[in-house]
């Protein structure tokens, strides 16, 4: 592996749960499946265009683009769980 991605890889790791807690959050929105592909598919489009093309010139913003990415999952993650506690209260009364 090429040691200057190296520093991006708990990003893509993290970036990949982060778009699995998207898809769970459009299933419990009960948003169309087909839009919600591809839209997901539009998505990792642009991020593997702007990662081909922009990681030499990201290399020096790596630290701070690790933090921004890992702070916006943790946001969602958060946000994620606080709208499921009122259905799963509502399941054990």
């Amino acid at each position: 592996m090429d040691p200057e991605i190296k520093h991006f890889l708990p990003l893509l790791i993290f970036g990949n749960i982060e778009n699995l807690i998207l898809a769970a959050q459009g299933v419990a929105a009960h948003v169309d499946p087909l839009i919600l592909a591809l839209l997901s598919f539009a998505a990792v489009f642009c991020w593997l265009l702007i990662g081909t093309f922009g990681t030499k010139m990201a290399m020096k913003y790596a630290r701070y683009i690790n933090f921004i990415g890992g702070l916006a999952i943790f946001i969602l993650g958060v946000q994620s769980m606080v709208t499921s506690i009122p259905g799963m209260l509502a399941f054990f009364h």
